[in-house]
């Protein structure tokens, strides 16, 4: 796995900050061509791109296709730091390293991560 492009970056980032559970290609391309000057087709091949690589789903609405994100902005970080743990060396010095350089609140929040996930896999086995 690995990260978005720029374009890819963009579109993501928009489709998981909006309220609505589905988008088109012409909702995000006005959103955008407000902001830079972009092409329709660039923003609909780069969406069908991340269809095609299982980032976004899709269905039929008319002759357009409604997206929607296959996993959350957080399960796609999870998904980075996984394969990051997993090309990175000796797995429990990554970790060390990564420990060390987050804040105080980041290190309370993945301790009381740590301790949910302790006790779900105590009541699951």
């Amino acid at each position: 796995m690995r990260g978005f492009g720029e374009l890819e970056t963009v579109l993501m980032d928009r489709i998981w900050d909006r309220d609505v559970d589905t988008t088109t290609v012409r909702e995000l391309f006005d959103e955008l061509a407000a902001e830079r000057d972009i092409a329709y087709t660039t923003v609909m091949s780069t969406m069908d791109n991340l269809h095609r690589k299982g980032w976004l789903g899709r269905e039929r609405d008319g002759r357009a296709y409604r997206y929607w994100p296959t996993m959350t902005r957080e399960e796609h970080s999870a998904q980075l730091m996984h394969q990051a743990l997993g090309i990175g060396g000796r797995s429990d010095l990554v970790l060390s390293h990564f420990v060390d350089r987050i804040s105080d609140d980041e290190f309370a929040g993945l301790r009381a991560a740590l301790r949910r996930e302790a006790a779900r896999r105590v009541e699951t086995n």
